[in-house]
């Protein structure tokens, strides 16, 4: 397995509609095995293999905690099926727009049809933070982060901020000081 490296936005890459799989064949199971070292690196709990560069519809998530275990879960061509009529506000962040975070609101179940680690068709019911991690993975796929979903003002201020905070990374790179500290995987999806 390896680390691979997390575009931050604005990178327009992030933005482009991911293609399907054709199948899970070996190459996919190793993006998925890679996408998941790297969440769990990262920290997050949610990773979409467009925030790695990849356009493809394949997404890793874990959000196993002490009351919660669900073990990771890896998706290939995820498509939501079903979706309840409540909404749930969570607040988000996410690995490709680090240290921001955003109050959400998104429906407070869905049903997910997907293929697994090994290409086998599966459906599921998710509630709570796994329903949340979920949706937000797929605007991933879609070319939608979750900066899409709140107001123009407050997407713009963190666009800005990011692109000084890239700019900030450059220049320290270059003067060879250490890199800040990790955020908070509880909201980077």
């Amino acid at each position: 397995m390896a680390i691979l490296p997390i575009l931050t936005a604005p990178d327009p890459r992030l933005k482009k509609k991911s293609l399907p799989v054709e199948t899970v064949d070996a190459g996919v199971r190793q993006l998925m095995d890679d996408m998941l070292e790297t969440m769990y690196a990262a920290p997050g709990i949610g990773l979409a293999a467009p925030q790695v560069g990849v356009l493809k519809r394949v997404i890793v998530l874990d959000i196993d905690r002490e009351d919660v275990k669900t073990g990771p879960l890896f998706m290939a061509n995820p498509e939501i099926v079903e979706a309840s009529d409540d909404d749930v506000i969570y607040e988000e962040g996410c690995l490709s727009v680090p240290e921001h975070y955003s109050d959400v609101a998104r429906p407070a179940e869905v049903r997910v049809r997907y293929l697994d680690h090994e290409g086998n068709s599966q459906e599921m019911t998710c509630e709570g933070l796994l329903a949340t991690c979920v949706q937000h993975e797929i605007d991933h796929l879609d070319g939608i982060l979750f900066i899409d979903h709140i107001s123009s003002l407050k997407r713009n201020m963190i666009l800005r901020k990011l692109l000084k905070a890239r700019k900030e990374k450059e220049r320290d790179e270059a003067e060879g000081k250490a890199p800040a500290k990790a955020q908070d995987p509880e909201h980077a999806l």
